[in-house]
């Protein structure tokens, strides 16, 4: 990969709660996300891995550290404008799925695009090539009760993707879907990453999913232990100030993801 990156973030520290329950959720983390650079960031349970999603998404804001999106420093930034960049550069995909029950699939992807202020003949546009790009074309007057998991996902893959993010966040998008399915969006959200030249960064902990991404970024105790080259991507370094790592190192590394 090459380029600058969309987003980056340096040595973010957050702190939640207060006196002697105050702990110390993210400690000194760093990274960078790039465009058509499809990431996972994986860690177990407690490691802060939605701590720091929701930061990189602009809903939380760091105890300390610095996040620049789209060249565009977030320090200081108030609420209003925070909510103006989540609009313009991001979009999120959950484990839940987030659709309207009493919405069909086509106006599910629709009213995502209608509350980014697109008129409603962009919207009709947008959302019919959306829910086709995902293979849904034949589902499009289909209600979520009606759906399977997958089609689920796609729906509100198809609702991000309408809007052109430059950046889309994904928090265990395949964790309530069978292997097949899961396989599927993976698949699904590595394409959409080159094909858009999109950003993607999906929490998982799911190694089976290690194939379809450019890199993995392994994250415990609020701390990044390494990132890893997936063998899609010849970015191996933890972070671009630490330097550049040789050719044996990087061999090493690829070793160890597919393990």
């Amino acid at each position: 990969m090459t380029g600058a990156p969309i987003l980056e973030a340096h040595h973010i520290v957050k702190e939640l709660g207060e006196g002697e329950g105050k702990i110390v959720a993210l400690k000194d983390v760093s990274l960078s996300l790039y465009p058509g650079e499809f990431t996972l960031l994986m860690g177990p349970s407690g490691s802060g891995k939605t701590t720091l999603l929701s930061i990189l998404g602009c809903i939380l804001t760091p105890t300390s550290g610095s996040v620049k999106l789209a060249g565009e420093s977030l320090d200081g930034s108030e609420p209003e404008k925070l909510a103006s960049l989540r609009c313009k550069h991001l979009g999120f995909i959950f484990q839940s799925y987030n659709l309207f029950p009493t919405l069909n699939a086509f106006d599910n992807v629709q009213i995502g695009l209608d509350v980014r202020g697109f008129s409603g003949a962009e919207r009709r546009r947008r959302a019919l090539r959306a829910l086709h790009n995902v293979g849904l074309d034949h589902r499009l007057r289909s209600y979520p009760g009606t759906l399977s998991g997958g089609e689920k996902q796609r729906v509100a893959v198809a609702r991000v993707v309408a809007s052109s993010p430059s950046i889309i966040l994904a928090d265990e998008p395949t964790a309530a879907l069978d292997t097949e399915n899961g396989q599927a969006i993976m698949e699904l959200l590595a394409k959409i990453a080159k094909n858009n030249q999109c950003a993607i960064l999906a929490v998982t902990h799911d190694p089976r999913t290690i194939p379809y991404a450019d890199r993995v970024i392994e994250i415990e105790d609020g701390r990044i232990l390494a990132q890893k080259d997936s063998g899609q991507s010849e970015r191996v370094a933890a972070d671009k100030t630490s330097g550049s790592e040789n050719a044996s190192n990087s061999d090493q590394r690829k070793q160890q993801v597919h393990a």
